[in-house]
């Protein structure tokens, strides 16, 4: 008997972090998912554990063809997606005098016009639906930004400056759509203890200091279940923002 599933959901950076977190999360509430990400063992893995409500599909989420073949997977699976979490993406520290700006067209490749991509093509299929469907049904767009998109960071100036480009896209987008009865949310973390550190080339001395300053730092699971709150509220409830920081973190 075919398991029903209470929505669809898209999600990038799938295989770790903040996305493995939300895909776990979702599943937990009855949602299928077509998660992505490199790490295409993780993926199949993340398939055995979650197996029926689980799909992965390997790649970089920065590319068309990937961003697709998501789309078209969780159609083939389960349905149209109507949750698209924009996730993926890459750290870079360092400020604006030392950073390593050999690395910042990556940075802006994946951080920023990937996300874009997959905005765009969110937008393209939930808004025909929902002009339709609304306020029958709830169709979401939720974009990760980062405390340092909204406060400047020297630390991670190169960084930020893409969640900056990021969280304006997020606003424009939620202005064009939102009158169709799609919801976009951009949700903000501060110190997140993942994968995202060492990507991001920090020291380990650096995340100790963070953890004896800041600590307890935050965890991928309670950034998802923010992403949860947001994209379970009734189709006319619409949380726009949501800043999440570890309590003794004074900033950014």
């Amino acid at each position: 008997m075919a398991v029903k599933h209470s929505r669809i959901a898209v999600v990038t950076g799938a295989t770790s972090g903040i996305g493995e977190a939300t895909v776990r999360r979702f599943a937990a509430e009855g949602f299928a998912v077509v998660g992505n990400g490199r790490n295409a063992g993780k993926l199949v893995a993340l398939e055995q554990d979650l197996w029926p409500s689980f799909r992965g599909v390997a790649g970089d989420a920065a590319k068309h063809e990937v961003i697709e073949e998501l789309f078209a997977s969780a159609e083939a699976a389960f349905g149209p997606a109507d949750i698209v979490v924009a996730n993926a993406g890459r750290g870079l520290g360092g400020s604006v005098v030392s950073g390593d700006t050999a690395e910042l067209k990556s940075v802006f490749e994946l951080n920023v016009l990937g996300a874009l991509e997959l905005m765009r093509a969110a937008a393209k299929r939930l808004v025909p639906r929902q002009e339709k469907e609304f306020p029958g049904k709830s169709a979401d767009i939720v974009v990760i930004g980062s405390v340092v998109g909204r406060n400047i960071s020297p630390f991670s100036a190169l960084y930020g400056a893409s969640k900056f480009a990021l969280h304006s896209l997020v606003e424009a987008l939620r202005r064009e759509i939102a009158s169709k009865g799609v919801r976009v949310t951009l949700v903000e973390p501060g110190f997140v203890l993942s994968g995202f550190q060492d990507g991001a080339g920090y020291s380990h001395e650096m995340v100790d200091g963070l953890k004896e300053r800041l600590g307890p730092l935050l965890t991928g699971a309670e950034i998802a279940d923010a992403i949860h709150y947001a994209v379970s509220r009734p189709p006319h409830v619409h949380v726009g923002d949501i800043v999440v920081r570890p309590t003794r973190q004074d900033y950014p």
